[in-house]
Order: structure tokens, then C-alpha cells, then sequence
């Protein structure tokens, strides 16, 4: 095993999130490649994990905080670390300490870009992302939203600790007679944009009765109007959207006020 950066011939691995074997990745859109190519000169950090035949079974992408849900100097932000877990595709190669390694070689990457920290976010229940996880690898929590927990790992003595960009009461702005769709997407995650590609495609099939209000949160100030980079709302209601809801689910609700639109008007 060994940890490599990015390039040309393991580039579509990691836009696919090492799961290009999936039906459901390929729904994602290309929302992740636009996202890449806006962020990959200020300050992108990516590691992959490869076996002997080159085979990407692991990937850690992070980013300077200016474009993290989260306030900061002088640190970098872990956007996400993945070992593949599947049994499909390239099989499961959890347990083996590969995280571990992607990490160790984020912390000397960015550590030589003279970052002060690493801060990441993990969620406080024992499933992906584990706070737990990071904890164990040295990093302490420095804020909580929820079940969000942002940790970091400072470098020097007087780091500053980072937060949790203030997290605001989303109102969104409906359309009388319409059903209206509010999407919050920043493009770096692929699990959001298979539900953003979901609702636009349920949006085209129910034609005039539903709109969709999109708001790009790669810009520091998009994300603050709600404090997150990704969310999706129906009418007033948000959606959950960890893990992705199915198509058929989506459709179920957004066809439901939309029902109720269309018997009101007649």
C-alpha cells in the first residue's frame, strides 16, 4: 500500500469518490469536477491510498477554512477521509490503518504549507465520520452543532482554535401555487449531489408546479446565509439528507404537495 497525490490516472477515482463501479455515484451529476476545478488552485490538498497495482482504495481531501463551514486562521479543514467499505468494486479495505496513514500524510502536507492546524468534522454517533475516530488520532473537539462535531489538531503553541460558522434560521423564499425547492449545494461532497441531481430530475419530470431555488455555497458568504454548505429544503421543510433519500422517496414528497397545490386551485 502506498499514499500518492493526485494526478492524471487517479483523478477519476477520486471524483467519484473510489466508487465508480456504482449506479448511484454515476446519478451525481458533474457538480463535483466544477467543484474541483474552482478549488484546485487555492490551496486543494488530496491523498490516495493505492494498492501495488494502483488500484485507489482510500482518499483524504482537505482545504484551506476560507472555504469550510467553519471560521479559522491559518488552518486547513478536512472535507472528508474514506477507505473503500464495500464489498463491491475494489472490495473492503477497512481495518487495515489506511486512514491512519492518509491522515499522517494531510497533517505533513499541510504542516509544510506552514498551517498552524488541522481541524476536521466528525459526527458524534458511531457511524461515518466518527468523532470518535479523530480523537483517537490526537484531535480534540473545539465546537459542536448537533451531532457535528468540529475537532482540530494545532501545530504550534498559540493556534487559534477554529468554530463553527454561526449556524442561521433558513426562511425560503416560496412562490404562491408552487412547490419550491431550495438547494444549498457547495459540490465537494458526491452523496449531496446525487440528491441535488434527484430533485432536479423530479423538478423536470413535474414541469411549471415545482421550482427550484439553487444557491452555490463555495463562497465563504453563500455558505454563512445558512452555515452549512449543503441542505435541501421542500417548501419550508428540511430534508435529511444523510444518508441520500432514494429518488422514489423524494418524489413521493415533493408529488404530495404538489397534489395538494392543484386541489386548492381547483
Amino acid at each position: 500500500m502506498k499514499i500518492t497525490d493526485l494526478n492524471e490516472i487517479n483523478k477519476a477515482a477520486y471524483l467519484s469518490c473510489l466508487e465508480e463501479w456504482s449506479d448511484e455515484m454515476k446519478e451525481r451529476g458533474n457538480h463535483k469536477e466544477c467543484w474541483y476545478n474552482k478549488i484546485k488552485d487555492k490551496g486543494l490538498g488530496v491523498k490516495l491510498a493505492e494498492t501495488e497495482n494502483g488500484t485507489v482504495v482510500g482518499m483524504v481531501q482537505y482545504v484551506p477554512i476560507e472555504y469550510a463551514p467553519a471560521e479559522g486562521k491559518d488552518l486547513y479543514f478536512i472535507n472528508c477521509i474514506w477507505v473503500h467499505g464495500y464489498k463491491k468494486g475494489q472490495g473492503n479495505f477497512q481495518k487495515k490503518g489506511i486512514g491512519k496513514n492518509l491522515l499522517q500524510a494531510a497533517e505533513e502536507d499541510v504542516k509544510q504549507k506552514g498551517a498552524s492546524g488541522l481541524a476536521a468534522w466528525g459526527l458524534a454517533l458511531p457511524f461515518w465520520m466518527k468523532a470518535s475516530w479523530y480523537k483517537k488520532q490526537g484531535f480534540v473537539k473545539a465546537d459542536r452543532q448537533g451531532i457535528s462535531v468540529l475537532l482540530w489538531k494545532p501545530f504550534i503553541e498559540n493556534a487559534t482554535p477554529p468554530k463553527w460558522i454561526e449556524k442561521k434560521k433558513f426562511t425560503p423564499e416560496l412562490t404562491p401555487g408552487k412547490v419550491t425547492i431550495s438547494l444549498f449545494i457547495n459540490g465537494w461532497c458526491n452523496a449531496f449531489n446525487i440528491v441535488a441531481e434527484r430533485v432536479k430530475k423530479i423538478a423536470r419530470e413535474l414541469g411549471d408546479d415545482v421550482i427550484i431555488r439553487e444557491y452555490d455555497t463555495f463562497e465563504k458568504n453563500s455558505m454563512k446565509i445558512l452555515g452549512k454548505s449543503d441542505e435541501l429544503f421542500i417548501d419550508t421543510k428540511k430534508i435529511n439528507t444523510g444518508p441520500p433519500p432514494s429518488y422514489e422517496k423524494l418524489k413521493k414528497i415533493v408529488t404530495k404537495k404538489v397534489a395538494r397545490i392543484q386541489k386548492k386551485n381547483t
